[in-house]
């Protein structure tokens, strides 16, 4: 409920109970405890959505467009957890060839950052490594405990990441930095590394070359075109990156290819009556073009892009 706004100077007043550093750091913690509220019931509201970025502006004193680029993100990356099943059925994994460029061969200890359902998490793990996921979706870490038993299972986010420092060879992020606070989650993984250790960045993206991935492009990006940089700068204190591109591609039935779609953030926060228009032109895509009618499984074309950063070693190497 909102307070009345000639109650809301006497309860921070209340709040701020002693003067000096005291009251600020009081003030300091509610006002943090305050927005992580805000957000939640913010998330809440677009994922129905029953509320508009107009409606959530006006109620917070901001535009439209102030409220759409200051939580839109944050909205976006929790919707993941109400379809987990469809992104750990739809997404696709990592060939081991990606897996051994991502992590130096003399780590051990690796930190799978924003770790989804486990796809990533499953191929590090397979190739040896001692592995700990960290991912904020209680839906997500659900399907990720069961798909890879092996590993260390741990909520947290990538700006807030739930490990002592110094503490791993290699961090790993699957196809989530553009959901992460740059200015946040640099240092953050900088303090977990050891020195010397290495930022490993991966994104598999649909290889549109392919005439009908194209037109599947086409009809997935109609109503929301979605942009992601997947060659970002990191910067201080990690070193100049290093880029590689690999082309490559899974099988996949209808279903899996359904459910690929049905796992977008911009899909499962769609309306409901136009996520189910948006699956079902798919569905007839995969019925209808010539190159995918009758078929039980199909070869998604891939292009995996990563990027590797290494942080400066005891004595700045």
């Amino acid at each position: 409920m909102l307070l009345p706004v000639n109650e809301a100077a006497p309860t921070a007043r209340s709040v701020a109970a002693s003067n000096g550093l005291d009251g600020l750091r009081q003030l300091t913690a509610t006002i943090a405890a305050l927005e992580t509220s805000r957000t939640k019931l913010i998330t809440e509201l677009r994922r129905g959505p029953a509320a508009s970025w107009a409606e959530i502006g006006a109620a917070c004193g901001m535009t439209r467009q102030g409220a759409a680029r200051r939580w839109s993100r944050p909205a976006h990356a929790s919707s993941f957890g109400a379809a987990a099943d469809s992104y750990r059925r739809g997404r696709p994994g990592y060939p081991r060839s990606v897996v051994e460029w991502l992590v130096p061969r003399q780590a051990k200890t690796v930190l799978d950052l924003g770790a989804g359902t486990g796809k990533l998490t499953r191929a590090l793990a397979d190739a040896g490594l001692t592995v700990t996921a960290v991912e904020p979706s209680r839906g997500m870490r659900g399907q990720l405990a069961a798909a890879v038993p092996g590993a260390r299972v741990l909520a947290g986010s990538a700006e807030k990441i739930p490990l002592p420092s110094a503490s791993v060879d290699a961090v790993v992020v699957g196809h989530a930095w553009h959901w992460f606070d740059p200015a946040r989650a640099v240092p953050e993984v900088a303090r977990v590394l050891v020195p010397g250790g290495t930022l490993a960045l991966v994104w598999n993206d649909r290889d549109e070359s392919e005439p009908w991935m194209a037109t599947l492009g086409a009809i997935m990006h109609r109503q929301a075109a979605q942009v992601i940089d997947t060659s970002p700068e990191i910067g201080p204190p990690f070193g100049p990156p290093e880029r590689m591109e690999t082309r490559w591609r899974q099988s996949a039935s209808r279903q899996e290819i359904l459910d690929m779609v049905a796992s977008r953030s911009y899909v499962i926060s769609m309306p409901a009556g136009e996520r189910e228009q948006l699956l079902g032109e798919v569905a007839e895509l995969l019925d209808e073009h010539p190159d995918l009618r009758g078929r039980d499984e199909i070869d998604l074309p891939y292009v995996s892009r990563c990027t590797l950063v290494r942080l400066a070693g005891p004595h700045g190497a």
